[in-house]
């Protein structure tokens, strides 16, 4: 069986992510560096140019594999909806830490999950822990769902929804495509 050879605008992409596997890290890495050195001399330049670009070339063999962002409107709208939720979940953690501390409903939850891959996974989990008041406590990948605990919840099973409807189905839509 004989393979089909690349053709020369994919052996150079190929080549060219071999040599620069990461463009937009190594982007923001040189800029970082810049901006921690408080420096943008000629040496300085070199030298995060030089980090910026060994460090995502050594270490590209524990990278997981790319994700490929689907629906960017969508990333963005749960980008401010998560930043919403941070802030009004902030408010009303005041609010209940400085009540009565009977008032306090504290639970954990099991979210099963929907999605499968580790990354957007990780997404949601974060999303979680992000917002004041809950955390994201296990992750269970051969049970397939997650361990989460709030501070306040009056009605775990309608959180879980919430989570689940909030979080997680965005992040299916824009990573995973909902098949």
């Amino acid at each position: 069986m004989s393979q089909t050879p690349l053709n020369p605008a994919n052996r150079h992409r190929t080549a060219k992510r071999l040599w620069l596997p990461h463009p937009a890290l190594s982007l923001f890495m040189l800029l970082l560096w810049l901006f921690l050195v408080n420096d943008v001399s000629a040496g300085q330049f070199i030298l995060g140019a030089l980090l910026a670009w060994l460090i995502p070339f050594l270490t590209q063999a524990f990278w997981p594999e790319s994700m490929t962002l689907r629906r960017p409107g969508v990333a963005l709208k749960l980008m401010l909806l998560v930043l919403y939720d941070i802030i009004i979940a902030n408010l009303v953690l005041v609010v209940r830490v400085l009540g009565p501390e009977r008032k306090l409903q504290p639970a954990f939850m099991i979210v099963p999950l929907d999605i499968e891959q580790d990354f957007t996974i990780t997404l949601l989990a974060s999303a979680i822990s992000l917002t004041p008041g809950t955390v994201s406590a296990d992750l269970d990948m051969e049970g397939r769902y997650l361990l989460v605990h709030s501070l306040h919840v009056d009605d775990p099973e309608a959180a879980v929804a919430e989570i689940k409807q909030r979080y997680e189905a965005p992040l299916k839509e824009i990573f995973e495509c909902s098949k």
